[in-house]
């Protein structure tokens, strides 16, 4: 059974992880993606360790490529945009991810390719977006969410802002929006038969994800303060080191979850304490001494008799292994062309009638490159010629 997106064609322009999580979202749903790299340039993810055995293919590649050919384009060499001209014609969707103002330069923004293929769908994924001041800013997810507001009230009151373990400007804001953005555009076209420019910023983006704290603000002005919100470290909401240094995580806000958590922690007479979140400092130390008495897995099993939105901290080998992760089906396995195949995270949708597709892992750069350019209409006397002219450098 084909992907829900069977028959739509991207032509992907991006590098590093925001653009190709994106393209590999919807390569998975079934997209026909083309990565057009640098031949000269590599992406950094090509650098990421480890590489798969008995192969110069990093996992990221392999992974942020999975579904997709690639070919090498020197997109300075004046004979590009001629090519890319002809790809517009026969592609549904490009996905850029240059500073604003570069793909101008080198002939290939938006107005210019629309007069090619007026139904064209063209995304710009950037870090502060195609207007305002910041527009031509270098950036990275750190710097996007700092700026975003969410940092001002997300860490340790005791120790600031705290970095997480995954690009949340990147991925949550950055690459979601693009699918989102494209996917709108798409429905938009079966309507009209009108392309257009979709302009995604990652730090809009995560600047949006201020939803309560924001709505707030602009309602009456109140900040949210690091580490006095329910949500935040000022209620019991919060993780629990526990015995052997692991940790448990507690998020029972409404009142029965609330009073589960105290009864199985044997202190019921807390129920009664918490009658604001204010209360709740007074005992939360006391809470965390009752934790550290049990290791994370005694407490796991005790809160598993008790509906109390309690869930151990797993480390990523224990959650890739979880029985939750296996019955979602989130581990697959991906063809190598030649190499077997690889275990990767699979796409993270349930479809009843268009299930994902894992056509075959990433692969190295230019392996389709003189494939597509065959597809184009190009001899291969031409494609030889540009070859040793540097046109795939």
């Amino acid at each position: 059974m084909a992907g829900p997106l069977k028959g739509l064609k991207v032509l992907d322009f991006t590098t590093l992880l925001p653009g190709p999580f994106a393209t590999m979202m919807l390569a998975d749903m079934g997209a026909e993606v083309l990565r057009i790299v640098s031949g000269s340039r590599p992406d950094l993810a090509a650098f990421v360790p480890p590489c798969l055995p008995g192969t110069n293919l990093s996992c990221a590649t392999a992974t942020l490529g999975r579904g997709k050919r690639c070919m090498t384009l020197n997109l300075k060499n004046p004979r590009a945009p001629a090519i890319v001209g002809r790809l517009v014609k026969k592609y549904d969707i490009l996905i850029e991810q240059f500073r604003p103002g570069v793909m101008a330069k080198l002939g290939l923004d938006y107005a210019t390719l629309n007069r090619a293929n007026p139904g064209l769908i063209y995304c710009s994924l950037s870090g502060y977006g195609q207007t305002g001041p910041l527009k031509g800013r270098a950036g990275h997810d750190i710097n996007y969410l700092a700026r975003s507001g969410l940092m001002s009230y997300s860490g340790a009151k005791d120790s600031g802002p705290q970095l997480t373990g995954m690009q949340i400007a990147d991925v949550a804001a950055g690459s979601n929006n693009s699918v989102i953005g494209i996917l709108a555009a798409v429905i938009h076209r079966q309507h009209t038969g009108e392309g257009q420019h979709v302009d995604v910023a990652m730090t809009d983006g995560v600047v949006a994800f201020n939803a309560l704290a924001g709505a707030a603000f602009l309602v009456d002005g109140t900040e949210a303060v690091r580490g006095e919100e329910i949500l935040n470290g000022g209620w019991l909401y919060d993780f629990y080191e526990t015995k052997e240094g692991g940790y448990i995580s507690f998020g029972g806000l409404e009142p029965q979850f609330f009073a589960a958590f105290c009864g199985t922690i044997g202190r019921p007479d807390l129920v009664a304490a918490a009658a604001t979140p204010q209360d709740c400092g007074h005992f939360k130390e006391e809470v965390r001494l009752i934790i550290k008495s049990k290791t994370r897995d005694e407490w796991t099993a005790i809160f598993s008799r008790a509906d109390a939105c309690v869930e151990p901290v797993l480390g990523l080998g224990e959650a890739l292994g979880d029985p939750q992760v296996e019955a979602r089906g989130l581990v697959v396995e991906v063809d190598v062309p030649g190499c077997g195949t690889v275990k990767q995270i699979g796409h993270p949708i349930r479809y009843s009638a268009t299930p994902p597709e894992y056509r075959l892992a990433g692969v190295s750069a230019g392996t389709h490159t003189r494939q597509v350019m065959g597809e184009l209409g190009y001899g291969a006397d031409e494609i030889d010629e540009f070859e040793k002219t540097g046109l795939f450098k």
